[in-house]
């Protein structure tokens, strides 16, 4: 961990961490938008394919290159491991993950936790079914030294499995306390099938897809029939419409604990994200200015932020101005 991010741990100011680049992107367009990671306030950087095996513009070899370069610009890097492991190529890509020997590694499914129990400190990905501190707890025996909570816990959810007064130990008692990380901004990642929405929206075989999900940077957005965002298609992740967004909650997750916040990659305005998250969390900045910048950075689909609220995660409490606070719903 480097030494802004220990500082924000002991409470002097927020981590900034940038989630695993969901879509599909040419290799030209990530390595474009990691020199700008590389530059920003993130002291964080969760890195790798996560969606679709699929995917090959970058190989196992390509980000751990990836990983040594933002390591040298400061960065504490991890690799992300692949949600839905479904083949034995699947298998060996996971294995060389958990056995690369450089970095923490983030387990999205119970395969890689079972690879990467006893093999040091690894991240519990916001796909591992953790829903009560009796879970986490069990999960702590294998040595995780991080969570990310899942989506659709509200704040005091996630403050009651992991409470500040007294965290979750990781291994034994006694041990270092588990690290909390919150999904902060960005379109959730909601579920993930075996069949591939977007070569389905094109009348192709998931294995004979032409790779069309490349077409759509940011997912393919699906309206209702009254003409309102929906949902988002990105190869076999379905996703929501609106930008989940925790920009004015700074008191809620102080009171809670939680100095982490990750924040999802877009194809778009990600490095003015990520100074306004900075800038409110970090600086003492306006967070209802800040949400009124995001409104109009973010994608399509708008802001949301009822999950964190216990609400439907599709509404939005509007931030409360001149303050950090936000409006009740």
């Amino acid at each position: 961990m480097t030494t802004t991010a220990q500082q924000a741990a002991a409470g002097s100011g927020f981590t900034l961490a940038v989630g695993p680049v969901s879509y599909y992107w040419t290799r030209a367009t990530l390595t474009e938008f990691y020199a700008e990671v590389a530059e920003s306030a993130a002291q964080t950087v969760y890195l790798g394919e996560t969606v679709c095996s699929r995917r090959r513009e970058m190989k196992t070899e390509d980000w751990l290159d990836l990983a040594r370069d933002l390591s040298a610009a400061g960065k504490d890097v991890v690799l992300s491991a692949q949600v839905l492991v479904e083949s034995e190529s699947d298998l060996r890509v996971l294995r060389r993950l958990a056995e690369n020997g450089e970095y923490r590694v983030e387990a999205n499914d119970a395969a890689a936790v079972r690879l990467l129990a006893g093999r040091g400190p690894f991240v519990l990905g916001p796909h591992v079914n953790v829903y009560s501190r009796a879970a986490l707890r069990e999960y702590a025996q294998l040595g995780p030294s991080r969570w990310v909570a899942p989506l659709e816990l509200s704040i005091a959810a996630v403050a009651a499995i992991n409470p500040a007064t007294d965290p979750v130990p990781a291994g034994d008692e006694g041990g270092d306390a588990i690290e909390t990380e919150i999904f902060a901004f960005g379109r959730m990642p909601l579920a993930f099938s075996a069949r591939c929405f977007t070569a389905r929206h094109y009348h192709l075989q998931k294995d004979d897809c032409a790779f069309r999900c490349i077409e759509h940077p940011d997912g393919l957005l699906l309206a209702s029939r009254e003409g309102e965002p929906f949902l988002a298609m990105n190869g076999i992740q379905t996703q929501s419409a609106g930008s989940h967004c925790l920009i004015g909650e700074r008191e809620a997750l102080c009171a809670a604990g939680i100095r982490r916040l990750r924040l999802a990659p877009q194809s778009q305005n990600f490095a003015a994200i990520v100074r306004c998250f900075d800038g409110v969390f970090n600086r003492g900045e306006s967070a209802s200015e800040g949400a009124a910048m995001l409104e109009q950075l973010c994608l399509p689909g708008g802001l949301v932020n009822g999950y964190a609220a216990g609400l439907p995660g599709k509404d939005w409490a509007p931030v409360a101005a001149p303050g950090n606070g936000r409006v009740s719903a």
